[in-house]
């Protein structure tokens, strides 16, 4: 079997490529081993996302003396929640299923099989292709601690999964997928430790806005280890025991649940990445050019594969910069301005550059700090809590990143980051007409 594009991997990046090439007439072929969506939409984004909105409601519905509404006896139902998520995944894959189709793509459920550059073995099955392209994610990463394997830990999959709330739980990693089952966790009353290597959480979110996040969790109960190396573990009487040292010396953490979250990395392996002899980067992972192609002519890598930004919106603009490129469209991928959140209460958003990488590279900036309550629809909304816009610009005004902590940061930071892809000055925002009232007034607001 013959066609113009054949894809491994059906996550963001694979669907996208899929359904746009399709469209444009061209004969594609997609490989999925597991469910159309890839991590994203079944174990990932999505999944936590709906989990995180059950919490949300939940904390509105303790909180909502505060608005002055009586709301009494107020409870989680945990595995409708968890049914509900599986019921939002369903709903999707079938969408994303339904639109393949519509481009007249073909799917086909099962491992494929890199034999080189034209040919994909797929089962007895052996398919010819014009164009590759190879979106094959991410997976879980799992340090090798001592002790680690004897033990029953979650990883995020599980806590997606989880029908009963454990007592207590300790989270290793403090990043995005830490800190947001943390939230989840925390909301629906159950006592989370987050254990972070790292100085403070979120590394790569601004360090200010960080802290500020992890003081609001703190207050709420959550409490955290910074600075702090697991170095072994071991489970005894239905509880584990996670041993770290501390700068503050050697501590044992004791909880009912251990959730592992320390990160993701690309799969490279089982698949026959190695048959095609790729150009690889200094951190081992495939190099591609602007267009996504990389050192094999006709051979694209987008999303995790390529290392470049491990996330699920990156991935998609990968696959469409590279479909552009195999129709003969003139396109180029940008990392300007890739927005990034992390769906707490409140929610954190960024885009452009940190504070801590213009220090690093001696680029000239200027902080304009402005508190979230100088909008007053945040006001209106958000009793009792304050959030931060935070915007850095260089010596002519342009903007250069922008950092948000406070509801609904996730659906503001899109504005910015235009303005930093065009590079725009904040004083530009002054023209602009924005519906009052809204939180996005906000950005009128910077000088």
């Amino acid at each position: 079997m013959k066609y113009q594009v054949a894809i491994i991997g059906g996550g963001p990046a694979g669907y996208t490529a899929a359904e746009l090439a399709g469209k444009a007439g061209l004969s594609v072929v997609l490989f999925e081993k597991n469910s159309l969506g890839g991590v994203c939409l079944n174990e990932g984004c999505i999944p936590t996302k709906t989990l995180l909105y059950s919490a949300k409601i939940y904390d509105s519905a303790k909180h909502a003396s505060k608005y002055a509404v009586q709301v009494s006896d107020v409870s989680v139902d945990l595995p409708k929640v968890v049914s509900r998520k599986n019921k939002v995944v369903r709903k999707l894959v079938l969408g994303i299923k339904a639109r393949l189709m519509a481009a007249q793509v073909t799917i086909v459920t099962g491992e494929a099989y890199i034999v080189d550059s034209h040919t994909i073995q797929c089962g007895a099955e052996s398919y010819q292709c014009e164009k590759l392209i190879i979106c094959t994610g991410s997976e879980t990463f799992i340090p090798q601690i001592p002790g680690i394997e004897q033990v029953n830990y979650w990883t995020h999959r599980n806590a997606l999964d989880a029908k009963e709330l454990p007592a207590s739980l300790a989270i290793v990693g403090g990043g995005v997928i830490g800190m947001e089952f943390a939230s989840f966790f925390n909301s629906l009353g159950v006592q989370v430790t987050v254990i972070e290597m790292l100085g403070e959480i979120l590394g790569g979110i601004d360090h200010e806005l960080a802290a500020l996040l992890r003081t609001e969790y703190a207050k709420r109960g959550v409490k955290f280890l910074l600075s702090a190396k697991v170095v072994g573990v071991t489970e005894n009487e239905g509880n584990i025991q996670i041993r770290v040292e501390h700068p503050d010396g050697p501590m044992t953490v004791e909880a009912e649940k251990l959730l592992m979250s320390v990160g993701r990395r690309p799969v490279m392996k089982g698949f026959g990445l190695e048959n095609l002899n790729l150009e690889l980067t200094a951190r081992n992972q495939v190099k591609v050019d602007e267009h996504m192609e990389t050192s094999v002519s006709g051979v694209y890598a987008c999303g995790d594969l390529n290392g470049k930004s491990m996330l699920a919106h990156t991935a998609v603009r990968e696959a469409e910069v590279a479909v552009h490129h195999i129709l003969g469209e003139t396109d180029t991928m940008s990392y300007r301005a890739i927005p990034s959140v992390v769906y707490t209460n409140p929610e954190i958003a960024s885009v452009g550059a940190s504070e801590e990488f213009l220090q690093i590279t001696g680029f000239s900036y200027r902080i304009i700090r402005l508190p979230m309550t100088y909008s007053g629809r945040f006001v209106a909304e958000n009793e009792g809590t304050n959030g931060v816009c935070k915007a850095l610009v260089d010596d002519e005004g342009r903007l250069l990143g922008v950092h948000l902590l406070g509801n609904p940061a996730s659906e503001l930071i899109v504005a910015a980051g235009m303005m930093i892809e065009d590079h725009r000055k904040y004083a530009e925002w002054k023209r602009y007409v924005f519906p009052h009232p809204t939180v996005g007034e906000i950005f009128k607001e910077l000088e």
